[in-house]
């Protein structure tokens, strides 16, 4: 499952799913609406193989790998949303859950970062 952090635009939203991205929205479809960011990582811990992606940069931290889910942080306009979703979700690097899981990810137009479970050093990926 994939999910959009509360404070997305709804355009964003709107956007992924005309181009037929499965996403849900924290406060829309999923968890409930007001959601404190001390919330989302217990919230994430009851879910199945999610991927989260937020604006928040606080979510970008190493200490918050885990087996369960991946973390997105999206180093962006609120404009372009949709657009590195998209990206990200294709990325051979990170195209299946599989992949995706146990990671956190900086996605910005440089490039990705991420840190995975049990790493000693950030990853840099090329898009």
């Amino acid at each position: 499952m994939n999910i959009l952090d509360e404070n997305i635009l709804q355009d964003q939203r709107e956007l992924l799913r005309g181009w037929d991205t499965p996403i849900h929205q924290i406060g829309f479809d999923v968890g409930r609406s007001g959601m404190k960011d001390r919330e989302i990582v217990p919230f994430l811990h009851q879910q199945h193989e999610v991927t989260f992606f937020t604006r928040d940069g606080d979510f970008y931290d190493r200490d918050l790998c885990h087996t369960r889910y991946c973390l997105v942080h999206l180093a962006i306009d609120k404009d372009e949303v949709a657009a590195f979703v998209r990206r990200v979700l294709r990325h051979p690097t990170f195209d299946t859950k599989a992949k995706r899981m146990g990671k956190v990810i900086r996605a910005s137009r440089a490039g990705l970062s991420l840190w995975q479970r049990n790493a000693q050093r950030e990853i840099r990926v090329d898009w």
